[in-house]
């Protein structure tokens, strides 16, 4: 009998009057679960020290309206994260659905990612900009904390455009990339 990802995720447990102390899931069945939640995809870049510096994220949200505030979280073992803690800003692209190439390009380590085929333009203080991304969010660093093997990284909206055309999100989920598709009835 196969068990389910919560069961494999400790949910078992579920059945107790108070919930478990820390190191109760194990981290291959809390990644398993946490799978099965569908996220944008987006590339954060940064003009770093070194050059440009890009990474891909799913962690990605908005965090206020006033003032306008976004967040993201990456590894604190990512070979990107040095470049873009000195950074003192970054761009968020928000890629489509027609972009997995970009999207796994930059969730490759050990290659240039700026190089050919990618395909980006600077904006302004210099953020690479990725060609072909549905919406940029060009943003100040507002705050950085350290979360668990992860940083959060704050950012304050300083511009944002979204494409001309009527792209559509490109969506990761159990480590495959997707696509949208409405519900409307």
């Amino acid at each position: 009998m196969r068990r389910s990802a919560e069961a494999e995720a400790g949910s078992e447990s579920w059945r107790s009057e108070r919930l478990p102390q820390e190191g109760a899931v194990a981290a291959d069945g809390f990644r398993r679960v946490m799978g099965a939640h569908a996220a944008g995809v987006v590339v954060v870049t940064a003009e770093a020290p070194q050059g440009p510096v890009g990474v891909t994220a799913t962690s990605f949200t908005s965090v206020s309206l006033d003032p306008p505030l976004v967040s993201f979280y990456i590894g604190d073992a990512s070979s990107t994260w040095p470049g873009l803690r000195e950074a003192p800003c970054f761009a968020v692209n928000i890629l489509g659905e027609h972009q997995q190439d970009v999207a796994a390009r930059f969730a490759t380590r050990g290659v240039d990612r700026f190089a050919p085929p990618a395909r980006w333009d600077r904006g302004p203080d210099a953020l690479p900009l990725l060609q072909g991304a549905i919406g940029h969010l060009l943003c100040r660093k507002h705050d950085v904390l350290a979360v668990g093997d992860h940083w959060l990284v704050v950012g304050r909206v300083a511009q944002a455009r979204v494409s001309p055309e009527d792209g559509r999100p490109l969506l990761y989920q159990r480590g495959r990339y997707g696509r949208f598709s409405s519900l409307d009835r």
